[in-house]
């Protein structure tokens, strides 16, 4: 993992992947990183990780993740300048832009296993994170 700031903003990625557990059977990405760093997350990313969830089971799970970190959310402010970043792109808004937007507004890089996802969304610092 790369040297990080103090605060960043987790990515549903590194949440789900700490929600099923790491693939090695050691502490998950998530965990390490919170040792590293105080981790917030976005409202757009509990809807997209509570999206997923097919059981109460895996709601649980996502929940007490959620709960470990600050969630970053919209106020009239904000929610005029993340329409303002999505009408440059000339669409609607999908989950990506609003979860970039957050991070830009709150002037906090995003720690993600998808840096693809986010590549070209100006003013947004994308911190990729390995396995």
């Amino acid at each position: 993992m790369e040297a990080l700031t103090s605060r960043v903003v987790v990515d549903t990625d590194l949440l789900l992947e700490h929600v099923v557990g790491a693939k090695d059977g050691g502490p998950s990405r998530l965990r390490r990183l919170m040792s590293q760093a105080f981790c917030y997350t976005t409202v757009f990313n509990a809807v997209e990780a509570f999206g997923l969830c097919r059981t109460e089971r895996e709601r649980k799970a996502v929940e007490e993740t959620m709960s470990a970190m600050k969630l970053l959310g919209l106020n009239a402010k904000l929610g005029k300048n993340i329409g303002a970043m999505t009408a440059r792109r000339g669409r609607p808004a999908d989950l990506p832009v609003l979860i970039a937007g957050l991070c830009r507004e709150s002037r906090l890089p995003l720690v993600t296993g998808r840096p693809e996802v986010f590549r070209g969304l100006r003013g947004l610092e994308v911190i990729p994170v390995r396995e």
